[in-house]
C-alpha cells in the first residue's frame, strides 16, 4: 500500500509521500481510500471547548454588544442622578467625583479585557483550523479534477 501512496504522491503533487506535509499526506490518504476530508470545524472545534473558554466566549460576546454599553450607560447615569440626589441632602455613598463608580468601572475593564482577547485569540486559532482544512479541500478538489483530465486524455486517445 505505501507503493500506491508514493506512487499516487508523485503523479499528482511530483513529490514522494515522505516529504509531503500533514496535510497534503492526508489528502493523498483520503484519495486512496476514496474518502473525504471536509469536516464541520465548528462542531468539532465547539466540542474541544473547556468550561472556562465557553465561558470566557459569553462574556466577550456580551460585553462586545450594544445591549452591554446601553445597560453600562445606563447604570453610570442612574449613579450620577442618584448620588447626585444624595450629594444635595447630605448623605451621597459616592460623591463627585464619583471615584467609587471609577473603581468599579476600571476594575470591570481590568477584568474583562484579557477575558475578550482571550476569546479572540481563540477565534483566531478557529480561523486558522478552518483556513487549513479548506486547503485540503482545494487540495483534494484540484487533484481529483487533475485525474479526472488524465482519464479523459486516455479516453480521448483510444477513440481517435
Amino acid at each position: 500500500m505505501k507503493k500506491y501512496f508514493e506512487n499516487l504522491a508523485k503523479a499528482l503533487l511530483g513529490e514522494s509521500y515522505d516529504n509531503l506535509g500533514k496535510s497534503e499526506q492526508l489528502v493523498i490518504n483520503s484519495i486512496a481510500d476514496n474518502t473525504t476530508v471536509s469536516e464541520n470545524v465548528n462542531t468539532s472545534y465547539t466540542d474541544s471547548l473547556t468550561l472556562g473558554q465557553r465561558v470566557a466566549d459569553k462574556v466577550a460576546a456580551f460585553g462586545g454588544s450594544w445591549l452591554f454599553i446601553g445597560f453600562f450607560f445606563l447604570l453610570i447615569i442612574v449613579w450620577m442622578i442618584i448620588n447626585s440626589y444624595w450629594l444635595a441632602s447630605g448623605a451621597a455613598f459616592d460623591p463627585y467625583p464619583y471615584i467609587l463608580l471609577n473603581l468599579g468601572l476600571s476594575s470591570l475593564a481590568a477584568f474583562q479585557a484579557p477575558i475578550i482577547m482571550m476569546s479572540q485569540n481563540r477565534h483566531g486559532e478557529k480561523d486558522r483550523i478552518k483556513q487549513d482544512a479548506a486547503f485540503q479541500i482545494n487540495l483534494k478538489l484540484e487533484l481529483e479534477v487533475m485525474r479526472l483530465n488524465e482519464k479523459l486524455d486516455v479516453l480521448l486517445k483510444k477513440d481517435s
